[in-house]
């Protein structure tokens, strides 16, 4: 049994925030639906209680940092799935039928926004994907949500946006080949792009040669 290092998603804008809003969701679930042998880990699910999140001077929650998460615990998920991939998705509920060969590719699909920036993770992934969406796409998508507890006045240009720019400054540093992405194109041509990027990769792997 061989399986692909995890792929990932992350949304972001391009002038914008390491921010939720970019359709990252979407795609990975959609990825999800088309490759039988994936699963998702998504880095929403390991925020720490709202208790433990550090309060900045303007007296906004610093959600937007790598502190506010248990990023210890989602490695923990991407270690077993690594050790036994098999294993985590039957433990999930997700029935794998491998091949008799042992040539089955698993797929892991990591998304959230700040992904990248936890050098452990990043350097495990296969293939990495960045979602961009302008400033005020984001902002509106944004302000159409509920949040718990709520974004307080201000808190998307006055802590969102300056988050944004130093995470974004952080990951040009730390991370490569990353293949950027226009949020604006329509889903359906997003998906099908990253699908058949997929797809190569877990050709390549079973040693598939395409002419």
């Amino acid at each position: 049994m061989r399986a692909v290092r995890p792929t990932q998603w992350a949304g972001l804008d391009p002038h914008d925030t390491l921010v939720t809003n970019g359709g990252k969701t979407t795609l990975s679930q959609s990825l999800h639906q088309l490759i039988p042998t994936s699963c998702i880990i998504a880095q929403d699910s390991y925020f720490k209680d709202d208790y433990f999140v550090p309060v900045d001077s303007n007296g906004f929650k610093q959600y937007d940092t790598l502190d506010a998460l248990h990023m210890e615990k989602l490695m923990s998920e991407v270690d077993s799935w690594r050790t036994d991939p098999a294993l985590f998705l039957r433990q999930r509920g997700q029935n794998i039928k491998c091949s008799s060969n042992n040539t089955e590719i698993f797929v892991l699909i990591v998304e959230g926004f700040l992904v990248f920036n936890y050098r452990p993770l990043n350097e495990l992934f296969d293939k990495r994907y960045f979602l961009e969406i302008p400033y005020n796409v984001c902002k509106r998508r944004r302000s159409s949500r509920v949040y718990n507890p709520p974004d307080p006045p201000g808190y998307f240009d006055g802590y969102v946006w300056p988050m944004y720019l130093k995470n974004r400054q952080e990951l040009e540093r730390i991370a490569s080949e990353i293949a950027f992405l226009d949020g604006l194109r329509p889903k359906e041509e997003l998906l099908a792009a990253v699908y058949e990027d997929v797809c190569q990769e877990i050709d390549r792997l079973q040693g598939v040669t395409t002419t």
